[in-house]
Formats: structure tokens, C-alpha cells, sequence
């Protein structure tokens, strides 16, 4: 068994869509050539023509007219795996009703196998042949065999044989959908924006997904400091972070043990296959071809097996400029191919150099940041900073001069304290952009916290935070969800009465998403279009709605993918 199954659902709804309806409707015109043909055959006076095939054919005329409609419409149950075995029951009916052996209609179970293979792949093509070739001989053997016995032999050898061939390349023609579709996945994940730590991540997870695997790790040499970092995912852990581990000295591990350059594949064989068949193999790129391990390679990938915990792994070098590594995709159970360790070392040569070329860019931008953010710092200071300290000391003198029971007093000592706070958020923010603070994703719910303090003394405005499940955000996104969030609650304070409101955070289905609401306040929905966030958002790859809440309430939406 295969440490992964062919799913055909990588496609497109559309095409997925689009082939079930084609399939439909080429059942339908078999159908009603069929009982064209039973119709012809009543007309030749030395045909005879029982009423049992004549109502079979057309029972499944009736049949493949009714799943042509419900296709038609959209009815995913006509659209699954159940629908081939209803045409294998259908061809056993009408092989049996027309004769048995000596029909010609067993032909039609060829249409079985060859749409469930080219949807489904070849281990569901492989059963419905084996299901085919049972149904056929049962009908032999129900309709008597007598002298058909070496017709019975020959067709059913003929149909096993056949099937066979069309379930191996309907299962290619599946299996070239789902890397064609893990490709353009990676590539899309390739995105500048989202960072090297992120990109190899969600490379991570989908490459575990595609392989049906229970562990993928990955190994690679930092250039700056000569140290190797582990990154780890396993089976059941996708949507969390990965585990990172820095190791002083890396050739200690069996999982630096292969030798550089191969491919390896290997497999722990049950017995009498172990004893017969090679447990591992290794691909020589250099010479691009596959060959048994001999004994140290063997002991090698032993080690890393038992320290996988696997019963089959992959492994491909991996392609990178500047340092080297390695990736391993191990299963508990299944087994993998030659043509599995091949791709995956293809799909790693088309990532790396990409992530490595991200990495490239970012400390590019790094380094010109830097440079700027002394200059931004100054002119915060001098721009923002001074004039709100003169703001508070002209504030302190009018509170001096104004007598004990003077009525303004108060309001005059909430505005020296705002200004007061006002100067230190700039000064705090001043000394961020001047030294490039670093928020982590683990420190954002206090983040959020402080923020909903400040507008509560400031303001009044009571406002509640609720995050569903572990968020996980690089320091960069961090920056930019903080940055978002300060934007609607300014909105808030500035444009409404409210005094409630509620922020919502989320991850679903790859997208963070972010929720900023507020009451009422008795006054009729308007719908708008927040400038700041929004730029902010595109700008991130994401977008912003602006929607009606419980009660009334304004929502502001922003998804952005992650």
C-alpha cells in the first residue's frame, strides 16, 4: 500500500464539475444506443428478444437520463465514487439478461473502468476492473459455461488485462493533476511579503498534505552563523507552527548521515519481500540514475528511519546557492515510490532558489530600513513629539493660573494627562522605528490589551478583544495587525458616540482575519470605505468590508491571506 492515495479533488470545482457532466452524458448516449440496438433487433423476425433485456435496457436508459439531469443541477452525491460501482451493477445485469459469456455487451464495463480511473486514479480503477472481471465470470458460470469456457477465459483475461493498463494511466493522469496543482500552490506561497520563515512553513505543511505523510523535516545550514536549523512538522499539527531547533553539530544526526547528492528512498519491506527486494535505493544526480544502497548506505538509512519512527521515507538534497540541507517526508505505515523521492526533489529545486533569493531581499531591505529609520525618528521628534510637549506645558501654565474653584480645572487636568500619554506613545514609538523593535506574535494579545486601555481612559469607550485559537504571525505581520487595529480604534474614537465595541481576531482556511466593531449608538447604518486600513490591507495582499453587525453595530472586516 501506498503511503498516500490519489485524490482528484485537487482540481477545480469547474473542471471537476465539467468532467462529471461529461461522463453523465456519454452514459446517457451509450444507454440509448443500446436499446437502439435491442430496438433493430425486434424488428428481425429471427431475434428473439425477451422481455427481460428489453426491460433492463430500458430501466438503464431511465437510469442514465435521471443522473444526467441530477448532474446537470449540481447534486454532488452524482458527482462521487458510487455512481461507477451503480454501472458495474448495470453492465452485470444486462451481460447477464443478453446471454452471459457470449455477450457482446461486456464491452460496457470498459466504460466503468476507464471514467473511474481517469477521476478516482488507479487504485480505485484497479477495483472496479477486479469487480468487473468477478461480475463477468459470475455471469459465465450463472448462465452455464459449457463449451464457453475458453471465451470466458479469454475475455475475462482480456478485460483484467486491459483494465489494468487503463487504470495505471488514469492514475498518472490524476497523479500529474495533484503536482501540477502542489506546484502552482508553492509558487504562490513563494511571495516576497510573506517572509523565508513563513514560506517554508506553508511549503512544509503542503508537502505533508500532498504526501500523506507523518513527518517532514527539513535541514539547512544558516551561512551567517555555520550552525544547522531543524524545522519539524508532523501529521495532524498542519495550521501550527513548526518546531524549530538550532544544532551546534549537525553530522552527529543520522539524518546527515546520506551521502550528499543522492536521492534516497527507503522502504522496510515485510517478509519474504525483504529478503527478495532491495530496502533502499539512491538516485545519483549526477549520474541520473537509481541503484541499491550497499551495506553502509543501508545502515545509514536504517538510522534514520528508526529515529523517524517510519516505515518508508524520502529524501532529496536541496538545491541552494549559499549552504546546504536536506528534506525528509516520512510515513508510519504506507510506502512511497522512486517517482515520489523524484519529485520531491524537483518541487525543492523549484522553492529554494526562490526562498533563497527572499532571503536576499530582505536583508536588502533590512539594511536600507535602517538607514532610514534614524532619519524617520528624527523627524518624528521634531515634527510630532515637540510640539505635543509644548502643547502639555502650556497646558500646566493655564492650570496654575486657574483658581482652585475654577470649573475648567478638570477638564484641564484630563488634557495635560492625554498629552502627557500622547508623548510617551510617541516617544515609545519613536524609539521602535529608530531601532527596528521586533513585536512577536505571542506578545499581540497584550499588545491589543493596552491599546483597549488607553482608549477606555482616554475616551471611555469600553472595548473588548477575543481571538480564536492560536494566531501565529511573524514579527512582521504582527507589526502590520497592531498598525490595523490602532487605525479602526481611532476611527471609533473619532467618527462615532459609542461607547462598546469589540475586536475580533481569527485564522481560517489560510487567512487571518480581523473584525473591529462598534454599537450603534441609535444612529442608521452607513456604508463607507475606510481609506487607511484599506491601503494598509492591499498593500498586504488582503481586503476590507464594511458590514452591518448584531443590533445595528459597524463591522469592519479584513482578511488577509497568511
Amino acid at each position: 500500500m501506498q503511503a498516500h492515495s490519489i485524490d482528484p479533488d485537487c482540481g477545480t470545482d469547474s473542471s471537476l464539475t465539467a468532467d462529471a457532466l461529461m461522463v453523465s452524458r456519454m452514459r446517457l448516449v451509450l444507454s440509448v444506443s443500446a436499446l437502439l440496438a435491442v430496438a433493430v433487433d425486434l424488428r428481425d423476425p429471427q431475434q428473439r428478444i425477451g422481455s427481460a433485456v428489453w426491460l433492463t435496457f430500458s430501466c438503464y436508459a431511465i437510469y442514465s437520463l435521471g443522473v444526467y439531469i441530477c448532474t446537470r443541477k449540481g447534486q454532488p452525491y452524482f458527482q462521487g465514487k458510487a455512481i461507477h460501482w451503480f454501472d458495474v451493477l448495470w453492465f452485470t445485469q444486462i451481460v447477464f439478461a443478453t446471454g452471459g459469456t457470449g455477450s457482446l455487451y461486456f464491452l460496457f464495463y470498459f466504460f466503468a473502468i476507464l471514467t473511474s480511473s481517469f477521476r478516482w486514479g488507479y487504485e480505485e480503477g484497479a477495483r472496479v476492473t477486479m469487480a468487473s472481471v468477478a461480475s463477468l465470470a459470475l455471469c459465465g458460470l450463472g448462465t452455464g459455461i459449457g463449451s464457453d469456457t475458453p471465451q470466458l477465459l479469454m475475455r475475462t483475461t482480456f478485460l483484467l488485462a486491459l483494465g489494468h493498463m487503463i487504470g495505471h494511466w488514469g492514475g498518472s493522469k490524476v497523479e500529474l493533476r495533484r503536482r501540477l496543482s502542489l506546484l502552482s500552490q508553492v509558487s504562490q506561497l513563494s511571495n516576497p511579503r510573506f517572509g523565508v520563515a513563513r514560506t517554508i512553513a506553508s511549503t512544509m505543511e503542503k508537502t505533508l498534505a500532498f504526501y500523506k505523510a507523518s513527518h517532514c523535516v527539513l535541514l539547512t545550514r544558516d551561512t551567517a552563523t555555520s550552525s544547522w536549523v531543524m524545522r519539524t512538522l508532523k501529521q495532524g499539527h498542519a495550521g501550527e507552527a513548526v518546531d524549530v531547533e538550532t544544532i551546534g553539530h549537525a553530522f552527529e544526526l543520522p539524518l546527515m548521515a546520506l551521502k550528499a547528492g543522492d536521492i534516497v528512498l527507503r522502504s522496510r519491506l515485510p517478509w519474504p519481500l525483504s529478503r527478495l527486494c532491495a530496502q533502499g535505493h539512491a538516485f545519483d544526480l549526477r549520474l541520473r540514475q537509481w541503484r541499491a544502497q550497499d551495506e553502509p548506505g543501508l545502515r545509514r538509512s536504517a538510522a534514520v528511519t528508526a529515529m523517524l519512527e517510519a516505515r518508508s521515507f524520502i529524501s532529496a538534497p536541496l538545491p541552494m546557492r549559499q549552504g546546504e540541507g536536506r528534506i525528509y517526508v516520512s510515513s508510519s505505515e504506507g510506502l512511497f515510490r522512486k517517482s515520489d523521492a523524484l519529485f520531491l526533489a524537483h518541487m525543492m529545486g523549484q522553492v529554494f532558489p526562490v526562498i533563497e533569493t527572499i532571503g536576499v531581499l530582505d536583508r536588502m531591505a533590512s539594511e536600507a530600513a535602517s538607514k532610514e529609520r534614524l532619519k524617520l525618528s528624527l523627524d518624528l521628534h521634531d515634527t510630532a513629539i515637540q510640539p505635543y510637549i509644548g502643547l502639555k506645558l502650556g497646558l500646566s501654565a493655564l492650570r496654575k493660573k486657574a483658581a482652585a474653584d475654577n470649573p475648567l480645572v478638570d477638564d484641564l487636568d484630563k488634557l495635560a494627562s492625554m498629552a502627557e500619554s500622547v508623548v510617551a506613545d510617541l516617544r515609545h514609538y519613536a524609539g521602535v522605528v529608530k531601532h527596528g523593535g521586533e513585536s512577536h506574535c505571542e506578545f499581540i494579545l497584550p499588545h491589543l490589551h493596552r491599546q483597549a486601555a488607553r482608549i477606555k481612559t482616554l475616551y471611555g469607550i469600553d472595548m473588548s478583544i477575543l481571538v480564536d485559537g492560536d494566531v501565529h504571525l511573524d514579527d512582521r505581520m504582527t507589526t502590520e495587525v497592531l498598525q490595523l487595529v490602532r487605525e479602526g480604534l481611532n476611527n471609533i474614537c473619532k467618527h462615532t458616540h459609542a461607547h462598546q465595541g469589540c475586536i475580533h481576531i481569527g485564522c481560517t482556511d489560510g487567512r487571518l482575519q480581523i473584525r473591529i466593531e462598534n454599537e450603534a449608538c441609535g444612529a442608521d447604518f452607513s456604508d463607507f470605505r475606510p481609506r487607511s486600513i484599506s491601503e494598509r490591507a492591499a498593500a498586504l495582499g488582503g481586503e476590507v468590508q464594511v458590514g452591518q453587525g448584531a443590533g445595528g453595530a459597524t463591522a469592519v472586516l479584513i482578511e488577509i491571506p497568511i
